[in-house]
């Protein structure tokens, strides 16, 4: 039985691996300050074009946590949508360093500078917790993904309110492919820190943080030791990085999910299934009777996000860079019988 539950099902990319394998046997020093971090932070500082700091960690959540107790005063909070990973998906992790999550309703995934005007109306003294820090993450957790004119709109918002822009790039690679999405190089110049995503993106596991303002370049590494993001074996972060951003690999696996996606996209509409959100990533949202969904798990797995009616079930596909055209073939075929 094959899951389209999520993307990091599967181990690693092959040239991933064999870049893990061939260096198995050397030694490096610890904590990320190895020639391969090193390596893939050039390579990374060379598409973004601007002077960065960037720290390797094991997963998103504590990159997450990490950047976010970086960043803030302990009186300080993040502004999110309802759906923001670290509203719904990270256990409290935000709220256990202490610091508040504000959220708002999302539009297709996507928070907007009226959501943030919004909240900022609402905490106007220093009896509120003070929100200083706009959360959003590029893929969002519906699968849209936010415009180069979009961000550009966000951080204008962001910035006239003397507020700080954090972007969450899990699923960066999927984003990145877009044709009307901001690039590296944009992004670098409309934020001031994102993450680079490894573990939904072809990776064993690992995120890469990018830090552009100066301001919290100093220290970082002190917060990272703190919050148990430093890994001892930093080069194997160092080197799946390295060959992500070798001969265009990252955007290579982007593409092939998205492609993946789009396929099953396309055969759900032929048969008009009631697709949520129009996204053009690896993720897909549907609602499905619930006779047609018994009918797809005897053969896949999909995630199931939440009761729609008594009868209806709101489902994702999520394709990833292992996703092979004869499975995507078979699912189609499949659901063209269902049909």
């Amino acid at each position: 039985m094959y899951t389209f539950i999520n993307d990091y099902s599967e181990g690693a990319h092959p040239k991933v691996l064999k870049a893990l394998l061939e260096t198995n046997d050397e030694q490096t020093v610890g904590y990320g300050n190895d020639q391969y971090c090193i390596s893939a932070s050039k390579k990374i500082q060379d598409e973004l074009g601007v002077d960065a700091d960037i720290h390797y960690v094991i997963g998103g959540t504590q990159a997450n946590l990490t950047i976010i107790s970086h960043l803030l005063k302990d009186y300080q909070a993040v502004i999110s949508t309802d759906q923001g990973h670290i509203s719904v998906h990270e256990t409290g992790a935000i709220e256990a360093t202490g610091h508040k999550v504000l959220t708002r309703p999302h539009e297709d995934g996507k928070l907007t500078p009226a959501m943030i005007k919004d909240i900022l109306d609402e905490h106007t003294d220093e009896h509120m917790v003070q929100p200083y820090l706009v959360y959003i993450s590029q893929t969002t957790e519906v699968g849209t993904y936010y415009t180069l004119d979009e961000l550009k709109e966000l951080y204008a918002c962001v910035k006239d309110n003397g507020l700080l822009l954090f972007i969450d790039g899990a699923r960066l690679a999927s984003a990145l492919t877009q044709h009307d999405a901001p690039s590296l190089k944009d992004i670098a110049s409309l934020c001031d820190v994102f993450t680079i995503g490894g573990t939904k993106n072809g990776a064993l596991f690992g995120e890469a943080i990018v830090i552009l303002n100066e301001q919290f370049k100093q220290g970082f590494r002190f917060q990272m030791k703190q919050k148990g993001s430093m890994l001892a074996k930093g080069r194997l972060l160092g080197i799946q990085f390295d060959a992500l951003f070798t001969d265009g690999l990252y955007y290579e696996i982007g593409k092939h999910e998205n492609d993946m996606a789009l396929s099953i996209k396309e055969t759900l509409k032929k048969y008009q299934f009631h697709i949520v959100f129009e996204s053009t990533t690896n993720q897909i949202f549907v609602d499905l009777d619930n006779t047609i969904l018994e009918k797809i798990e005897k053969e896949f797995k999909v995630s199931h996000i939440q009761k729609i009616s008594p009868d209806k079930t709101r489902i994702r596909i999520v394709t990833s860079w292992a996703t092979n055209q004869n499975i995507v073939d078979k699912f189609n075929t499949y659901l063209s019988e269902i049909a």
